[in-house]
């Protein structure tokens, strides 16, 4: 069946499907796979309508979900259900270990639209440096089994909220950055009712096995699913949509052994983009992001499709993405770093993904991204297999790779690769071991071994 979905995706964009199959997925995707198991719940239920929501839209029910929360929690864990109907919640829903809050097809839980409701601060991480924010609409701290399931649909209404906020190229924006920067405490980075960066909708932060299943998220404030510090992630069957600015559909940050399948997002900035913390303060954690395994989904996003980056400063490696149909957007697959970053992306393997129509690059490995501060600590980017692979157009470039001179790109293999129409068919520069396995590009095929081009004036876009 997933096959079969795949291929009708493939025909919808008018491609054909790829020659290859993930079915013989590599035997490092198989070992993350046998770890990740969905964590499971006590027949146990806690209707939130006994804790005295009520279902009109207008009355506040944040205190009986999150009183059922608490119940649910501290005898021993089970599901909290909220039934069919429109359930207005006036801030943030705090998840608790063992807990399944299960939101049933037909409901809706309708979030404030504002701002002040989502205080008192929390701990949290924001473009990849640790602050005190706004609370994410639905937040767990350092808790054990915790889900989040159903048919039903979660509403950020942040159309007219947070998403009006403009923190991008802000002071407030880069007085964090200098924070994380400087090492200023974490403790005293507190922002609270002045700060004008959005939360998250869906942030567990230090949690161990977490489920997100079968719900619909809308309108979000920032980036939609970000999981942080945590470890056993599955996400499965989300739909999402949500256009507004930096609304990226799922960021694991600092986060190992995860596993998104089956998902539709139609998000207003990435995909997926894997994060692993920016620059100083990064490197201060320590912690990478790895093991992930990304399949059979399909992204409607205005921006990038697959990502790694930018804020990656602690490092990524072992991620596998396969069998995914992405439709226009600005680069299909996206590995992009700048120099005050350091750390690594390593180990990457891609197979059968379908793409419409790219703004930029095909695929694309970037180490000047916009945002660098003058530092000099290359990115290493090294052992990427891409195969499989099959596009419609670029109106740049089909494969971008720029490395840093002493630092070069290493060991990036493609094979059955197509891109039907774009003007410059590759750019390659300080590179190493870049090979081309039946890699055509305007009907051409390209030498195995391709030589490296001068093309400096070749600027990409960035998102």
């Amino acid at each position: 069946m997933k096959k079969q979905i795949f291929v009708l995706l493939a025909l919808a964009l008018g491609l054909a499907a790829c020659g290859g199959t993930s079915d013989n997925i590599p035997q490092g995707a198989k070992e993350i796979l046998k770890t990740i198991k969905a964590p499971t719940f006590p027949d146990v239920d806690y209707n939130i309508v006994d804790f005295g929501a009520v279902a009109d839209s207008l009355v506040d029910s944040r205190k009986a979900i999150n009183d059922a929360i608490t119940k649910c929690s501290d005898e021993g864990g089970g599901r909290v259900v909220v039934p069919a109907g429109v359930w207005a919640c006036n801030g943030s829903i705090i998840l608790k270990s063992n807990v399944n809050l299960h939101v049933s097809e037909g409901a809706t839980i309708l979030f404030s639209e504002k701002t002040t409701d989502y205080l008192p601060a929390v701990l949290t991480v924001w473009e990849g440096t640790e602050m005190f924010n706004y609370s994410p609409l639905v937040y767990a701290y350092h808790c054990n089994n915790i889900a989040l399931t159903g048919k039903g649909t979660l509403n950020g209404r942040a159309k007219n909220g947070f998403a009006k906020f403009r923190p991008q190229r802000s002071a407030m924006q880069g007085t964090l950055r200098q924070m994380g920067i400087d090492q200023v405490p974490v403790r005293e980075r507190y922002f609270g009712a002045e700060s004008i960066m959005p939360p998250s909708m869906v942030q567990p932060f230090g949690c161990k096995n977490v489920l997100i299943e079968g719900v619909t998220l809308l309108d979000s404030p920032y980036w939609v699913i970000h999981p942080v510090f945590c470890d056993n992630v599955t996400v499965r069957g989300v739909e999402i949509n949500s256009w507004n600015l930096n609304n990226d559909g799922c960021d694991p940050e600092y986060t190992t052994n995860v596993l998104i399948e089956d998902c539709t997002f139609t998000t207003g900035d990435d995909a997926i983009a894997i994060k692993a913390g920016r620059d100083q303060d990064a490197w201060r954690i320590g912690q990478k992001t790895a093991n992930i395994v990304i399949r059979n989904c399909h992204f409607k996003s205005r921006c990038n499709g697959l990502c790694i980056g930018s804020e990656m400063a602690a490092g990524v490696e072992n991620v596998y993405m396969y069998d995914v149909v992405i439709d226009r957007c600005y680069s299909g697959i996206y590995f992009k770093s700048n120099l005050d970053r350091g750390g690594f992306i390593r180990n990457v393997w891609v197979n059968n993904i379908l793409c419409d129509f790219v703004k930029t690059a095909f695929i694309r490995f970037e180490t000047n991204y916009h945002g660098a501060r003058g530092g000099f600590y290359p990115t290493i980017f090294e052992n990427f297999e891409i195969s499989n692979v099959v596009g419609n157009k670029s109106a740049e470039c089909g494969f971008y790779a720029v490395g840093i001179e002493g630092y070069e790109m290493r060991n990036i293999h493609l094979s059955n690769v197509e891109l039907k129409e774009c003007p410059v068919p590759y750019m390659l520069k300080n590179t190493r071991n870049v090979v081309f396995d039946n890699v055509v590009i305007n009907g051409e095929q390209m030498a195995q071994r391709p030589d490296f081009t001068e093309q400096d004036n070749l600027q990409l876009k960035t998102d």
